[in-house]
């Protein structure tokens, strides 16, 4: 066993969830414990990553508090994990994003005969094995991990999902499954040119860089084309995005923000992780393709989103947009784009994760996720419209908004070497203004208004105008809400103002990445 100064900081990102999923699971009689426990879970887990983020050095060596067990030492297979500063700040949202999930959800309603016990224990469980798809240093554990993790997803979809849920959770799982699947052949693909290579086959990630990245363009392109596609599915890129929408839709709110959060974003990280160092000339020479499809998104999702009339649907059209403009700063092979890519990834989480929180808030209130079914809500939740706005306005890249920078990287890093694609991009920016804003109007402004807002009276075959109509009782954001949003909202105004945290930790990781393809000042 190897270990480092920091490897317990990652050991204890790994096991305090789980173990917290293990204890959750035995308090299924009793919510509220099973609540409180959860939640403590979840807080000391966060501030264990603050204290990983404080421990790691970006100036020293690229992976860091690793450490490394024989597995199935005949096939060189480790249990191997380490952090570089992309995964290190992957797992600093995973952390933080996974409290603010259970506090949102402490009210809410199960479907009958399911505890909160049971769904906490697999939110848990969702983030153990999520942290260690980002943490994992040895190919073929990772994709072990990269299926695991569909698991605890598929039932907290299916058991504690909408009408649709059983249908979204099969279909989700089914799409990941067969992607994950054709990931493994390139490993073993992988593997075998190591085992000709040196004579004895691994799986180690390091050594299949080196391995992979000097094999001939041709077994590079099989080799990418199997990895891409896992996590093609996984970002999801159109036209492999199909299973989003309808996960998204059926999954709860919570559920939600880790599925578009952080599960997505394996994807994406599984672009810089692997394709670019394991297959640098595969990169380049399909750049192209992928850049097609970043651009399709861009475009795609934005249209979609304009014309959704249900918001949870609105979200998956709006993160399939957001995952375009993150693939194409991937492959643009520029510093610049790269980190902008990296730190997207991470603002990405942030906007949306509180977006999808303060719709859920909406949803509570009115009970329909339906945008017709409301109107003026402003004029009885101002607290909650003015969150709403400054989560829309993130997620539409507002300057002095975090997500601001991340886009802004993107575009003037992708402009020199892809002009044509860039500009096409940017289209989908005034579009994102147009369906953000769109949102915000029908839902808050204008008279109180909608089924969800207003009873109406008479009976039936009656057609009251719904002015005529009685108000619910709605009210505005209470405390428990307040604090659940409160670190959200100063990291969308913190970043946006100084995202240099961020920045400094993931550009020595992106400029080792770039290395990897050949390229060592951001140019060309």
């Amino acid at each position: 066993m190897t270990s480092s100064s920091g490897a317990a900081l990652l050991v204890a990102l790994l096991l305090i969830p789980l173990a917290g999923a293990i204890v959750v699971a035995l308090l299924r009689d009793n919510d509220k414990l099973a609540k409180q426990t959860a939640l403590g879970f979840a807080l000391v887990e966060l501030a264990v990553a603050v204290v990983a983020w404080i421990d790691y050095d970006p100036s020293a060596e690229r992976f860091q508090q690793h450490f490394s067990l024989d597995w199935i030492p005949a096939f060189g297979v480790h249990i191997a994990f380490g952090v570089d500063g992309i995964a290190l700040v992957m797992v600093a949202v995973t952390a933080l994003l996974v409290p603010l999930v259970i506090g949102f959800g402490w009210a809410e309603k199960l479907p009958a005969q399911r505890t909160a016990g049971g769904f906490l224990s697999l939110i848990l469980l969702q983030q153990a094995i999520t942290i260690g798809v980002f943490a994992a240093t040895d190919v073929f554990l990772f994709y072990v991990l990269f299926e695991i993790m569909l698991i605890p997803m598929y039932f907290l979809i299916g058991n504690y999902g909408g009408a649709r849920r059983q249908y979204a959770a099969v279909k989700f799982f089914l799409y990941s499954f067969l992607g994950g699947l054709i990931m493994l052949a390139s490993a073993i693909g992988a593997y075998s040119l190591a085992s000709d290579e040196l004579g004895k086959g691994t799986f180690d990630w390091a050594t299949l860089v080196e391995v992979v990245s000097n094999a001939p363009l041709s077994n590079q392109i099989w080799i990418f084309l199997g990895f891409f596609l896992a996590f093609a599915v996984k970002a999801p890129l159109v036209p492999l995005h199909t299973w989003l929408p309808d996960a998204a839709a059926e999954a709860p709110i919570g559920v939600a923000v880790l599925l578009v959060g952080i599960l997505d974003k394996v994807g994406t990280f599984g672009f810089l992780r692997y394709l670019l160092p394991m297959t640098p000339d595969a990169a380049v020479e399909l750049a192209p393709l992928v850049l097609v499809m970043g651009v399709a998104g861009v475009l795609y999702g934005a249209l979609l989103a304009t014309m959704q009339r249900d918001m949870k649907r609105f979200i998956a059209y709006v993160s399939i947009a957001h995952f375009g403009f993150i693939a194409i700063g991937v492959f643009a092979f520029t510093a610049q784009a790269e980190v902008g890519a990296v730190t997207y990834m991470v603002n990405h989480s942030i906007s949306t994760g509180m977006l999808i929180l303060v719709i859920g808030m909406v949803i509570a209130r009115g009970g329909s996720s339906l945008i017709s079914d409301y109107g003026g809500l402003a004029k009885i939740t101002p607290a909650l419209a003015g969150v709403f706005l400054l989560a829309g306005l993130s997620t539409l890249s507002l300057p002095g908004t975090n997500s601001f920078i991340s886009e802004f990287l993107v575009l003037i890093g992708a402009y020199g070497p892809e002009p044509v694609y860039t500009i096409l991009a940017t289209i989908g920016m005034v579009l994102a203004a147009l369906y953000v804003l769109w949102l915000y109007q029908r839902i808050f402004h204008g008279p109180v208004r909608g089924s969800a807002l207003v009873n109406v009276a008479g009976g039936p075959g009656t057609a009251l105008a719904p002015e005529v109509g009685a108000r619910k009782a709605i009210f505005d954001l209470n405390g428990r809400e307040k604090l659940v949003l409160a670190p959200l909202v100063v990291l969308v105004i913190g970043l946006g103002f100084y995202p240099a945290p961020v920045i400094d930790v993931v550009t020595p990781s992106v400029d080792a990445t770039l290395q990897s393809v050949g390229i060592s000042d951001g140019g060309n």
